[in-house]
């Protein structure tokens, strides 16, 4: 009987504690009903804020200049109070061709196409205005979107996170709550500025809008005259070529004649066996000659 009745005290004793520590060390000194009635007071008496209506845009379009697109869209844009927030202009060349003009210059033509992105923020009131002056800009329009996200309800549910967190903190502060750990108040505090943060953001979105644009050109040709790059067609004029031809042509004829004499020796000697030669086949002619 004593076993069994130390096993259910056991029991209350762990219920207890895991009551305790689900309240995240939240300990209420005084009445604890009164305190959180009056947070469900305050949360009741939140207003729906406006409505918050975050509107973004996307356009591709073709234009006739990439370069006076770009200028003009920026004009627009600060024409209305907005400002630029990413622009960027690609050029793709493709592969070249070369027409030779002279032996040492070159036409190079190439075909390339120009690409440009844009990030635009204008004001929301002026959101359709501006695409519509925009799309005007161009050639013809591939594609153009607008896109609407309430974000009222995720607006109040920052605002009442962030009551009911000062409401917390209020209350701790007038000793109505009891927080046992110190981080829990830092973890507290930055959970609220995150709040903070997120409606300013939202606001933000709500008053301007972001528009993404795309645009291109068509394909532009350029013809570009260079230089050869090819160092074998450099020659010098002709007539000075042949002099040099002819001063090369009697330096060679002088190391020829300054080869033999150094071979004289070799020469007087060749002289001698062809001339013997001579002789002997003479010789060999007379001997059998009267024998015939």
């Amino acid at each position: 009987m004593k076993t069994k009745f130390l096993i259910l005290v056991a029991v209350v004793a762990l219920l207890a504690a895991c009551k305790g520590k689900s309240s995240k060390d939240y300990e209420f000194i005084n009445d604890r009903s009164a305190a959180m009635a009056d947070t469900v007071a305050g949360a009741d008496s939140t207003k729906m804020p406006a409505e918050k209506l975050v509107k973004t845009s996307d356009i591709n379009i073709k234009v006739k200049d990439v370069r006076l697109a770009g200028e003009e869209i920026a004009s627009l844009t600060k024409a209305y109070g907005g400002m630029v927030m990413h622009h960027q202009v690609q050029s793709t060349a493709r592969p070249a061709h070369d027409v030779h003009i002279s032996s040492d210059s070159i036409m190079r033509i190439a075909a390339y196409s120009t690409t440009a992105d844009m990030m635009v923020r204008v004001p929301s009131e002026k959101l359709e205005e501006f695409t519509a002056k925009v799309s005007r800009m161009g050639i013809y329009v591939n594609m153009s979107r607008m896109d609407i996200e309430d974000k009222t309800l995720d607006y109040l549910a920052a605002q009442l996170k962030l009551k009911d967190r000062q409401e917390l903190v209020s209350q701790q502060r007038r000793g109505k709550i009891k927080i046992k750990n110190p981080t829990d108040v830092l973890l507290l505090k930055d959970d609220m500025v995150d709040h903070k943060i997120e409606n300013l953001r939202t606001d933000a979105a709500v008053k301007f809008s972001l528009v993404s644009l795309n645009f291109y050109q068509g394909d532009s040709i350029l013809k570009e005259v260079i230089a050869n790059d090819d160092p074998s067609v450099y020659n010098i004029p002709f007539f000075q070529r042949l002099g040099l031809a002819v001063a090369d042509g009697w330096l060679l004829f002088i190391d020829i004649v300054i080869a033999l004499a150094n071979m004289w020796v070799l020469i007087l000697c060749g002289l001698f066996l062809w001339r013997s030669f001579i002789y002997y086949k003479r010789q060999l002619r007379k001997t059998q000659a009267p024998a015939a």
